[in-house]
């Protein structure tokens, strides 16, 4: 039986290199160094073992197997945990990586998750993470961290290099080595292209995003309300935009998507990249712009987006200090308006999960609590020592967190402070707007270097488990803290006078249900909360929907957003696609009954065919469109327009029904339609077709899952 080594063994090998490469001048001189160490430690032939048989994989076709699938690859191991703010962080360096260096080249990057949380273990939430982040590499849910533990992996992230056998090469431990890691590869794939060991073969990548249908949102991270207008601000994460609507759900503005960028500007030409956090004071949203580490500002009168902090790539500095645009910051996530030493709504309070911190942004002249007065601009760090603990101190330099990401303004007495959602120590902490001082609340642990004080269990002060919260949200009327309890899929209420926490609403069950009753009502891993009167809104993350939770009737409903913008600069909504009239000479086709369920996803999987020599017309896109005559119900906050572009593939339109179904639609019809406008390939002739396919429901009260897919062929 082969032996198989562990890190333990690459180290004390690896430190020479290392050391070396700190003294080098040039990067030859790095990149020979590289090539001699790669000789002697592909002697050494330190191989690992294979992944287990059965697991989970995505973004494959296939398990990979280093004996099969990867061998003559080099293969790069990315260990993670979804949850973690230093995992996202090297995600640019290995998008870096596969731009820089294909399959075909001979480089692999496999992420190895391997989950600190219990919620992280669940493939569908490995799913929605590897999709939020758009990783685009296969990804094996290592869920009980066997490999972790045979390689004696220590934290997250790790990266792993390996050789074309499965031999160990290299580690980086942490983030910020991204010159290291691109000098290894290269090294790497220059050494063993020489020696001939690379193979050019794939390795059957089939990236699940593909395979989605579009939806009006994407992931949403938070959404703040602004009572006196009685507008919502959502951030649309994934479709990397802000949404502006109003409390009755019309869109007023939309800012940013449907791609990432990095772009101030008109509200048609900004650009966003994963934006979390947001405020909304009348015409002003402030905007956490996480991924691009920037603070912005959009100004709906004037039509405008600005950046009020960041440089746009990641920060180290846990001081601050510098004017806003000058000073780099790390991962915000969220924002929140408040006053310091001035005028009211001088200040935005930020969470900076990127340094563990909370950060001030004066918008105004003020002060802080314990220190010096501060220009309008001036971008500063607030509490937090930058070590990533449970700490609670009367200093705020001296407390410590862990990954903040929701706040939450009590500015009345007797509270007077910041409510802080400290994630990774799954806690909810206060920060006192006079002192500075920072104190427990509820949930995590009386140690502060124990970061796995995790559960879910309602109970008084540290008696009571939360896990991995990120949303909280203040009202006063009640003096009651609103709390997103993230990975158990709930909604939590704390009376700060009891330290009492108790459950308001979920199932603590990953779902999707509207109960109507608040104990019937499922999340997933809800990411914001906000009150707007006697509504709670809630961001249901992986749901990629907003529910209202109507604190008077204990009731739940879907906040439904109508597509048509009111405002006329407004930028049309993504999958909002104009379809034209279906023409007479449309093809029909009525088929036949299917059985389905209450909660189940219908399918509809078009296969279309061109005739011999043309093409699709780009001038002229070509389009589907979804409908429910009579029962439009069906397809409430669903996309039901949308182009197509591609043939190569079926379309695949869904549609999700919902949990319970009206008496009087009991039997609808879902009618799929397309559009195709298309030329010969000479550009001499073009021609528009449509077809139509009618699909009866038969639809049965009794819940169900997943979905049920209807194949349909058509040539045109």
């Amino acid at each position: 039986m082969a032996s198989h080594y562990t890190l333990s063994k690459l180290f004390p090998i690896q430190s020479q290199l290392d050391y070396a490469l700190d003294d080098a001048r040039t990067q030859q001189e790095k990149e020979d160094l590289v090539y001699h160490y790669l000789k002697k430690i592909d002697e050494e032939d330190l191989k690992i073992p294979d992944f287990q048989t059965g697991l989970e994989w995505l973004n494959t076709e296939e398990p990979l197997s280093f004996s099969k699938e990867l061998v003559g690859k080099v293969v790069l191991l990315d260990f993670f945990t979804y949850c973690c703010i230093n995992c996202m962080h090297i995600l640019p360096d290995l998008h870096q990586l596969e731009k820089r260096h294909s399959v075909e080249d001979g480089l692999v990057i496999v992420g190895v998750h391997s989950a600190k949380f219990p919620n992280e273990k669940v493939l569908d939430n490995i799913r929605s993470a590897v999709l939020r982040y758009d990783i685009c590499h296969p990804v094996v849910n290592d869920n009980e961290a066997s490999l972790w533990h045979e390689l004696e992996v220590s934290c997250w992230p790790t990266l792993v290099l390996l050789g074309p056998r499965g031999n160990m090469l290299f580690s980086l431990v942490g983030e910020g080595h991204s010159d290291r890691l691109i000098l290894f590869t290269d090294g790497a794939l220059r050494y063993y292209r020489e020696q001939s060991q690379l193979k050019t073969h794939s390795v059957g990548i089939k990236l699940y995003r593909d395979s989605l249908p579009p939806s009006i949102l994407s992931f949403p991270g938070k959404v703040a309300a602004d009572n006196s207008t009685k507008k919502l601000a959502i951030a649309d994460t994934g479709h990397h935009r802000i949404l502006v609507v109003s409390s009755t759900g019309h869109l007023l503005h939309v800012v940013g998507g449907p791609k990432r960028g990095r772009q101030d500007g008109d509200l048609s030409e900004a650009s966003f990249n994963s934006p979390q956090g947001v405020a909304i004071k009348r015409d002003t949203v402030y905007v956490a712009d996480t991924e691009n580490h920037l603070i912005r500002k959009v100004d709906l009168v004037q039509g405008r987006v600005s950046t009020l902090a960041g440089v746009g790539s990641q920060g180290t500095d846990k001081e601050g200090g510098a004017m806003g645009p000058q000073q780099p910051i790390s991962s915000p996530w969220d924002v929140m308006l408040g006053t310091a030493g001035g005028a009211e709504d001088n200040v935005l309070w930020i969470a900076m999960a990127g340094t563990h911190q909370i950060w001030a942004l004066f918008l105004a002249d003020g002060q802080l609590p314990r220190g010096g007065e501060s220009k309008a601009g001036t971008c500063v760090r607030w509490a937090g020592s930058g070590s990533e603990e449970n700490r609670n101190n009367a200093y705020p330099h001296k407390a410590g967190f862990a990954q903040p990401s929701g706040l939450a303004l009590a500015a009345e007495e007797p509270w007077s402070c910041l409510f802080v959602a400290d994630s990774e120590s799954s806690s909810i902490r206060s920060l006192a707007l006079k002192d500075g001082a920072v104190k427990h609340l509820v949930g995590g642990e009386r140690d502060p270097l124990n970061l796995f004080a995790f559960g879910d269990i309602d109970g008084k002060g540290v008696d009571a488990k939360l896990q991995h919260p990120l949303g909280v949200a203040w009202t006063h009327e009640q003096s009651l803290l609103y709390v997103a309890d993230s990975y158990n899929h709930k909604i939590k209420v704390v009376d700060p006078k009891t330290k009492q926490c108790t459950t308001l609403a979920g199932t603590g069950e990953a779902g999707d249900s509207l109960g109507p009753q608040f104990t019937k009502t499922s999340f997933n891993e809800p990411g914001g909360i906000c009150v707007g009167g006697k509504l709670l809104y809630v961001a249901d993350t992986n749901n990629h929907k907003i529910k209202v939770l109507n604190l008077d009737s204990n009731t739940v409903s879907l906040f439904h957003i109508y597509s048509e913008c009111t405002d006329s600069a407004s930028v049309k909504p993504l999958g909002a696609t104009k379809v034209p009239t279906l023409p007479k000479s449309a093809a029909r086709k009525d088929l036949p009954p299917v059985v389905v369920s209450v909660g189940q996803t219908v399918v509809m999987s078009l296969t279309m065919s061109l005739p011999e020599g043309v093409k699709l017309t780009e001038e002229a896109p070509s389009c589907w469109a979804l409908s429910a005559e009579g029962n439009e119900w069906l397809l409430e906050s669903q996309v039901t327009s949308a182009d197509i572009v591609d043939l190569s593939q079926p379309l695949r339109v869904s549609a999700k029904l919902p949990a319970a179904v009206t008496a009087s639609g009991s039997n609808p019809s879902l009618r799929l339609s397309v559009w195709l406008f298309y030329c010969l390939e000479e550009g001499k002739a073009c021609t528009m077709k449509a077809a139509s396919f009618t699909q009866p429901l038969q639809i049965i009260s009794s819940p169900g899952e997943g979905e049920v897919t209807v194949a349909l062929a058509h040539s045109f």
